[in-house]
């Protein structure tokens, strides 16, 4: 892709990973519709990939809210919106923290003017030379793990029973389980919206980004996430994470086993949902590698 060019994933069902490269790195990304829907109908997730320079660009995905047209329609305007405000800002050689701001209240007016209800999350990732600086609203997830499983930045999700989970007052496992684990209270199109924006963390040579919606996130646990992504070839780690959720959605508590590194147990959570990752690392040629000698 060239300077301020972007990818969009919008309304897409791709079971297949497709490999991107930008950002001096390799990005996969899987954008699929919940089981629930007909095939090849009814993603209200999105994504969006964007160069920025040799070592410079932003992802983001979102995950439109409430059912029904208006959340894949909030989920793609946003993305859209994003894409055009940071693109034509980097084209005109801005640097990246305003233009990202700048989109993030943009997508904000833009699904606001959809009307009807429409609402979207949105998790944006800033990526440049040496760092990374993540933007979220609602519930898609942000995480970095180093190769050997340490988490250097997971965001708190906007809703009640990440507060509990925070706060000590729900067991992390227990809250896959919760009744209100689908509740948001914060998200683009909702007038009072917010948006928090993290410091700069430095991204290592061989750490792994990962950008999802909660369909992801709501069939694993954290610890299978990161035991997932954080070494081996980039497409092969997300075929497996994302075949697993997949089966997590459509047998919830059914034994099912996926074989190594990743296991589905009875007991597991599962809920159907649309389910769209970015994995992301530095260092293109050294990705080809691994794959072709995988």
């Amino acid at each position: 892709m060239d300077v301020g060019e972007s990818r969009l994933f919008l309304g897409a069902d791709h079971a297949v990973p497709e490999v991107i490269p930008v950002a001096g790195g390799t990005c996969v990304a899987v954008s699929r519709a919940s089981p629930r829907h007909p095939e090849g109908t009814g993603n209200e997730d999105g994504a969006m990939i964007l160069e920025m320079g040799e070592d410079s660009g932003l992802l983001a995905v979102a995950d439109g809210v409430g059912g029904g047209p208006a959340g894949a329609e909030a989920a793609a305007v946003a993305l859209r919106t994003m894409a055009e405000t940071v693109g034509a800002a980097v084209r005109e050689g801005h640097g990246l923290r305003a233009p990202v701001i700048d989109g993030i209240e943009h997508a904000q007016a833009a699904v606001l003017a959809v009307g009807g209800g429409a609402a979207t999350t949105l998790a944006v990732v800033e990526i440049g030379p040496e760092t990374i600086r993540p933007y979220h609203v609602g519930d898609s997830e942000i995480l970095l793990t180093g190769q050997r499983g340490r988490v250097k930045l997971r965001t708190l999700s906007h809703s009640p029973v990440a507060y509990a989970v925070e706060s000590g007052l729900l067991e992390e496992r227990d809250a896959l389980h919760h009744d209100d684990r689908h509740l948001v209270t914060n998200a683009l199109g909702i007038p009072d919206m917010r948006f928090d924006v993290g410091s700069p963390i430095r991204l290592a040579p061989r750490d792994t980004l990962l950008l999802a919606t909660d369909g992801l996130v709501d069939n694993l646990y954290p610890d299978e996430i990161v035991e997932g992504i954080r070494i081996g070839p980039l497409e092969r780690r997300m075929r497996e994470v994302g075949d697993l959720a997949r089966r997590r959605m459509e047998r919830s508590r059914e034994d099912d086993s996926a074989g190594p590194p990743l296991t589905s147990k009875p007991g597991k959570p599962g809920k159907p949902d649309d389910l769209t990752i970015l994995l992301f690392r530095r260092g293109r040629g050294r990705e080809r590698g691994r794959r072709k000698g995988s």
